[in-house]
């Protein structure tokens, strides 16, 4: 089978985490700067990704919290400027469902990662451009990046969780 090469269309994706935020209610941020590729056959069999998240891109709707967020208390963006997936392995689950093994990188930290993708299939746009769509989810824990801020509540408890939540919706065009 032919390999076609594929590129992240950053304004038709997302990258989405979500974090529980005084153990009681769900906060979501983005990355709104994203860019990544993808070699894969027609159906997507044995397909590698490589992706990244640029850290001064996040967005959770508060520009405050968006500041702590990237200081050296989390991200610490200025030696850290970017997050990056990179796969090492790919295996279909399903009809349209893939689990993708891969090394996730924030920080100086590397672990092995799992992220589940079901493939929405491909079409073509408007210009004559062949697309695909995948929806991406996954979970990791925080602390395992040097992610470690936090402060008690009064209540008991944390105010961010360890567990976040990755999802995200990307679009790929053929290049």
């Amino acid at each position: 089978m032919e390999t076609i090469k594929w590129e992240i269309d950053p304004s038709h994706s997302e990258l989405l985490f979500k974090v529980k935020h005084l153990e009681i209610a769900t906060l979501t941020g983005r990355f709104d700067g994203i860019a990544g590729t993808a070699e894969a056959e027609d159906n997507f069999e044995n397909a590698t990704f490589s992706f990244t998240a640029n850290v001064n891109s996040i967005n959770t709707n508060d520009k405050n919290r968006d500041i702590h967020l990237k200081s050296a208390d989390f991200f610490d963006s200025e030696k850290f400027p970017k997050i990056t997936f990179n796969s090492t392995k790919f295996k279909r689950i399903g009809d349209t469902s893939f689990e993708i093994i891969g090394k996730l990188t924030i920080k100086e930290t590397t672990k092995p990662t799992i992220l589940h993708i079901e493939y929405g299939g491909t079409n073509i746009d408007h210009w004559g451009n062949t697309k695909a769509g995948l929806k991406l989810k996954g979970v990791i824990n925080r602390k395992d990046y040097g992610l470690t801020w936090n402060a008690a509540i009064e209540a008991g408890g944390v105010l961010v969780s360890e567990e976040v939540r990755i999802n995200a919706n990307i679009e790929l065009i053929k290049k």
